[in-house]
């Protein structure tokens, strides 16, 4: 009997009835047979050697492709496994679950001997062992019973669970190669030797299925690549991050601190409240220009406010709450209902919308303490939020605008981004139709601009869907910072409206957006960027005055007036050190220029100039120096 097989191209090929991926990859070419490692039938991945049974649309998965590192790196995690049950014992290691993650995987597993970073290389070996082995990878189907009675003379409780625990229609599979079993959906690769290249990277604890009540389980990241060279230049990424890390670059450069008297909460030093400031004042001024009003909400409201938004029902399990005079008031995790409140503080006729509404607002949620990162996830930060109020037919002149400022931002960091349209969540609010009507503005606007942009389905905010901006670093990393979400659920919360031109009420349509999301955790991503290296307009010294001796200490006073008065921030090192330490001390702060002042610099009313990355640029006069560093800071260089 026959089946038809239509490939990605259309082409339409006609095989026998069980005829296998790995066949129909060889009869188009044995080039992609060589290179395959799985396929896809009506979309759904699967293993190599799986027959195909009917009819279908027939991809071949290659191992260069997205899907197939995502098979290599499965099947790295189950040889992660076998290998830490042949050195520690069958019985002594219990398996919980080892998926891919970005840019790698992890197992979790259940040990008494505590694992640590120095058993890593032991693990690898065997790793290798076993690739050295060749092991056929085979992928079997069970029946419930099957797999119980299979992992219950495994005595695997946590498989048994995870059985237990799935749909009664479930296909349960599970894949075996050599002594070692696993409960795997698949697909995997025909064989271990197939593993190419891998690394394990650490060793952590982890609740079991992410539940604090739950058994610490020990976690081991690692990651692997079908070449050698990638997996490389990833270790050698890795490395580069860790010099980049905007921890130590935060307390090296004296930006910031955190202390256990607020876990998760930021306290700013001065030089890292410049960096912030100078954040603020950059967008507040472009926010100026694009009619934006700026406001204050408290920060903290009652519980009733939190009710009617809907954010108690959505959020509750990130708030803070507190009772005030026997009544429920919770710190705010966001602006909106705030804002919702100024709106209706007063009439508002059709012709005074737009109204932009934009605080730089501090909001306070509720984060494990083993979730906290630095600046990256803290319990308290700064928004740039803005809400914008405005008729229906507006909707797409005002998110162009909005997406135009967070262009304009983001150029001026270096930042490429990547944009993503997020769609209704499981847990939306209101009705279907509004919802399908948002959807379709914002696709229109991204597509009517010829902006490129990947649906992420299922993945908006409950009130709303949004466009995420996803900003890619130095490294390529890729952070969601901007987004822009448009709400007609919060006119209705609140019961919003403006008088139309027919005097009769109606009701405005809320635009939410943020550029940088978090101004703390942009400082952070920043940090990373430059390796700590501000541009000259957002390094919190922009020059440092480094007399030789003591004898030139009134002539470096003069120099740091003039600078100062030229709104230049500059610093004064008049210690009593050789010149050579003080250079290299202003390297390690990454100052933009050092000037250094001598008799001869004294004698000429002059400076010699070293800038952070291209060294000596000689003697230039005072004027000079401040002209170039004053252009350099208004080009936001």
């Amino acid at each position: 009997m026959e089946i038809k097989a239509t490939l990605p191209d259309g082409t339409i090929r006609r095989y026998s009835r069980n005829t296998t991926i790995a066949q129909v990859a060889e009869s188009i070419s044995p080039t992609l047979k060589k290179n395959a490692v799985a396929g896809k039938l009506d979309g759904r991945l699967v293993d190599f050697h799986q027959p195909i049974t009917q009819d279908s649309l027939v991809e071949i998965v290659v191992l260069d492709s997205e899907d197939g590192l995502m098979i290599h790196r499965h099947s790295t995690a189950h040889l992660l496994a076998q290998a830490i049950k042949r050195i520690y014992g069958d019985k002594n290691v219990k398996l919980g679950i080892g998926p891919v993650i970005e840019d790698g995987f992890y197992y979790d597993v259940d040990i008494e001997k505590p694992l640590s970073i120095d058993d890593l290389a032991a693990i690898e070996a065997e790793m290798g062992n076993i690739i050295k082995e060749n092991l056929p990878i085979v992928r079997r189907e069970i029946s419930r019973s099957e797999a119980l009675k299979t992992f219950e003379a495994f005595e695997e409780p946590l498989k048994l669970e995870l059985i237990r625990d799935l749909p009664e229609e479930a296909v349960i599979s599970i894949y075996d190669q050599g002594e070692f079993s696993d409960l795997c959906r698949g697909p995997h690769l025909a064989s271990t030797g197939a593993i190419k290249a891998f690394k394990l990277l650490s060793v952590a604890g982890a609740y079991w299925r992410g539940d604090s009540s739950n058994k610490m389980l020990q976690r081991i990241y690692g990651t692997s690549f079908p070449k050698k060279a990638q997996l490389e230049e990833h270790l050698y990424m890795l490395e580069e991050a860790k010099k980049r890390d905007h921890r130590k670059l935060g307390k090296e450069l004296e930006l910031f601190m955190f202390s256990e008297e607020a876990p998760g909460m930021p306290f700013y030093l001065p030089k890292g409240m410049i960096v912030r400031t100078t954040l603020e004042e950059f967008s507040r001024g472009l926010q100026r220009e694009r009619e934006y009003s700026e406001v204050r909400t408290p920060l903290m409201m009652n519980n009733r406010l939190w009710e009617q938004s809907g954010h108690y029902d959505h959020f509750k399990d990130e708030m803070y709450f507190t009772d005030v005079d026997e009544n429920k008031f919770a710190l705010k995790p966001m602006n909106c209902p705030g804002h919702m409140l100024i709106y209706k503080n007063s009439l508002h006729s059709y012709r005074e919308l737009p109204i932009r509404i934009a605080e730089y607002g501090q909001v306070h949620r509720h984060e494990f303490s083993g979730a906290l990162n630095g600046m990256m996830r803290v319990r308290t930060f700064c928004q740039d939020d803005a809400h914008l109020f405005v008729l229906p037919e507006q909707i797409e002149e005002e998110i162009g605008r909005v997406l135009a400022l967070i262009d304009h931002i983001y150029k001026v960091f270096g930042f490429e981004y990547k944009v993503e349209l997020s769609t209704r969540p499981a847990d939306y609010m209101g009705a279907e139709s509004l919802w399908d009507q948002a959807e379709s503005a914002l696709q229109k606007v991204l597509e009517k601009r010829g902006i490129p942009y990947r649906v992420n389905a299922g993945d908006g905010a409950f009130y709303g869907p949004k466009i995420d901006f996803h900003i890619l670093d130095a490294l390529k990393r890729s952070w969601q910072c901007g987004t822009i979400q448009l709400d007609f659920q919060m006119p209705e919360k609140f019961d919003l409206s403006y008088i139309g031109e027919d005097g009769q009420k109606h009701r405005p349509v809320v635009i939410h957006r943020a550029v940088y999301g978090s101004i703390d955790r942009f400082m952070g991503i920043l940090i990373e960027h430059y390796s700590g290296a501000f541009p000259v307009w957002l390094a919190p010294v922009q020059a440092k005055l480094l007399p030789v001796s003591e004898h030139f200490a009134d002539y470096a006073y003069e120099v740091k007036q003039a600078l100062e008065a030229a709104g230049i921030r500059v610093e004064l090192d008049h210690r009593k050190e050789k010149l050579g330490l003080k250079i290299r001390e202003a390297q390690l702060e990454k100052v933009p220029y050092m000037l250094v002042l001598g008799e001869n610099e004294q004698n000429s009313a002059t400076v010699s100039v070293r800038q952070r990355a291209v060294g000596d640029l000689g003697t230039v006069s005072i004027q000079e120096i401040i002209q170039r560093i004053v252009s350099e800071i208004a080009a936001r260089q």
